[in-house]
């Protein structure tokens, strides 16, 4: 047994397709397929039930597969203290992020931690709050960046930033009508009552955003008017702010154009917490130590 093979594995469990985990290990979906059939052989019972939409883990395959995700995630911690000898000079870390959030922070993050470390590589895994606090708890992320509250992460969990939630606008979009300005300030705010009769374009239930969306509608008393309700934070913010709609973004997210207006939800708006949260119990390397240092000052 070896560990690729065990990450050939864990990469098929996590994809639940061999086409899709053929392309993130680099390699052919022939090669991938052959490799299974063989492992399987040898050990002479099946891992993966196939369909005709991709595979799924038999009772057997999922024991394997869990006893895999342990035996990587020791090897990655005694790496990381081997490489701590070293004093940060090589080295890896694995960071789970959000792909919005990580489009707009990553770039930032990784230019300030690569000027200063430049021999350690930052592996990055791109998945929402909810599914990073299931890699987390099965320890296979050294941290990431998540929004608050978790539900079953407690104690590892590290304060970061409030992040305010926009209605993303046109800046011809009848909405308009509506907003008022801050006192001593720029920006615009409106009551969500009276945005009832726009359409919105809202991301899926299982996302922070999606959820916390959903609360203020209901917090409101209204029922929006949305067509599109699985739409990426990204697309959707794409699509109001050609005056398709009103979508919600993160303050962090907000990106300055022309044609675009940023509205706060309330004359005091509405905020969630974003934090730094670590494997639960497990050792932190010196490297993870560093990025999240550096994750803090980008934030800040």
């Amino acid at each position: 047994m070896h560990l690729k093979e065990l990450t050939y594995i864990v990469t098929l469990a996590d994809e639940r397709s061999i086409s899709r985990a053929a392309d993130k290990l680099f390699m052919a979906q022939s090669s991938l397929s052959q490799f299974l059939s063989q492992y399987e052989a040898e050990l002479g019972l099946p891992l993966f039930v196939r369909t005709s939409k991709g595979i799924r883990p038999t009772a057997a395959g999922t024991l394997f597969i869990d006893n895999a995700r342990t035996i990587l995630t020791h090897y990655r911690l005694v790496q990381n203290e081997l490489w701590d000898m070293a004093e940060l000079n090589g080295g890896s870390v694995i960071l789970g992020i959000s792909s919005f959030r990580g489009r707009h922070m990553l770039p930032k993050i990784l230019k300030r931690f690569y000027e200063k470390y430049p021999n350690i590589r930052v592996d990055i895994v791109e998945q929402n709050s909810m599914a990073l606090e299931d890699r987390l708890i099965e320890g296979s992320l050294d941290l990431a960046v998540v929004a608050l509250p978790l539900t079953r992460l407690t104690h590892e969990v590290e304060f970061i930033k409030k992040d305010e939630i926009f209605i993303v606008a046109n800046r011809n979009h009848p909405v308009m009508q509506f907003a008022r300005k801050h006192k001593d300030s720029p920006h615009y705010w409106v009551e969500l009552k009276d945005t009832a009769s726009f359409e919105y374009i809202l991301s899926d239930y299982d996302t922070i955003l999606g959820s916390t969306s959903r609360r203020q509608f209901q917090k409101a008393g209204i029922k929006p008017i949305a067509y599109n309700t699985n739409i990426s934070a990204d697309l959707g913010a794409s699509m109001a702010r050609a005056g398709l709609g009103l979508a919600f973004t993160y303050h962090s997210c907000a990106e300055d154009y022309p044609d675009t207006v940023y509205l706060s939800i309330g004359e005091d708006g509405v905020f969630l917490e974003l934090a730094l949260a670590h494997p639960y119990s497990t050792y932190q390397s010196k490297a993870a130590i560093a990025l999240g240092k550096v994750i803090r000052e980008v934030f800040a």
